[in-house]
C-alpha cells in the first residue's frame, strides 16, 4: 500500500507539471517539423531501416495506407530489448516532440505493446517507451537500454493502456536540457509516464513492438 500511494503521488505531480503537453521548445518558441509520414509513397519505406525486413511491409485498409509488421521478427538484439524495430534513416534529434497514429495488431495479454525508441546511439544503446496493457518491471514503462538488458527508468506511470482494433494517438516528449520524457496516450492533456535520464542526448528514432506486431499510420517529428 505503501508503494502505491507515492506512485499516486508521483503522478499527480506529473499531470500537475506536464498538463499541457504542448509542442514547445524550453525557450518558448516551437520546434520546427523535422520529420513527417503518412506512407502515402511506395517508396516511403525507403525512408527507414528495418531490424528484420522481411517482417515489415507497406499496407492499406479503410481508405488510408499504413506500415505494418506483419510477423514475428528474426532480429536478435545484442542485449534483451525491443526486436521488431524500424528506424528513420538520416535523422537524429535532440530535443523534440513525436505525434503518431499506431495501433496494436496482437492478441491481448499482459504485454501487447507499441514501442516508440529515440537516442539511438547503436544497437545496444537507446531509449524505448513501452506502451502496453499491463504496468510490471518489464512493460508498460519508459526503459534505457545501455550495454545491459532493459531497466525501467519511468518516475511515474499508470497502470497500462487499453489496446484495441482502433488506431491511437502517441505523444512523446523528450527535452535533452533538463533530461525529461514525457508520454501522452490518447488524451493529450495528461501524460501516462515519466522519466527524466541524461545518458542520451541526439539520436536515432524508431517504432516497433518488442515482440508483437503493429501498424503505424502517421507520425510528425518536431525537434532540433
Amino acid at each position: 500500500m505503501p508503494r502505491l500511494f507515492f506512485i499516486s503521488i508521483a503522478f499527480v505531480c506529473l499531470c500537475a507539471l506536464c498538463g499541457s503537453g504542448r509542442a514547445e521548445a524550453p525557450d518558448g518558441v516551437e520546434w520546427p517539423v523535422v520529420f513527417k509520414e503518412d506512407f502515402s509513397a511506395p517508396t516511403s519505406v525507403e525512408r527507414w531501416e528495418f531490424a528484420d525486413p522481411s517482417a515489415w511491409r507497406l499496407a492499406s485498409g479503410e481508405g488510408f495506407p499504413f506500415l505494418s509488421t506483419f510477423k514475428d521478427s528474426a532480429h536478435k538484439p545484442p542485449v534483451r530489448s525491443p526486436e521488431n524495430i524500424a528506424w528513420i534513416k538520416d535523422l537524429e534529434v535532440g530535443s523534440f516532440v513525436l505525434d503518431a497514429t499506431a495501433r496494436s495488431t496482437e492478441r491481448e495479454y499482459g504485454h501487447r505493446d507499441v514501442c516508440v525508441l529515440f537516442g539511438r546511439q547503436d544497437p545496444a544503446h537507446f531509449y524505448y517507451v513501452h506502451l502496453a496493457t499491463k504496468a510490471d518491471e518489464h512493460a508498460h514503462s519508459i526503459f534505457l537500454v545501455n550495454g545491459e538488458p532493459r531497466v525501467s527508468i519511468a518516475q511515474a506511470r499508470t497502470d497500462g493502456v487499453a489496446w484495441n482494433e482502433s488506431w491511437h494517438h502517441i505523444r512523446v516528449v523528450r527535452n535533452v536540457q533538463a533530461g525529461d520524457i514525457v508520454v501522452f496516450f490518447d488524451n493529450m492533456d495528461t501524460p501516462i509516464m515519466r522519466a527524466v535520464d541524461t545518458h542520451f542526448a541526439k539520436g536515432r528514432v524508431g517504432f516497433g513492438s518488442f515482440d508483437d506486431t503493429v501498424d503505424l499510420r502517421e507520425i510528425v517529428i518536431r525537434g532540433e
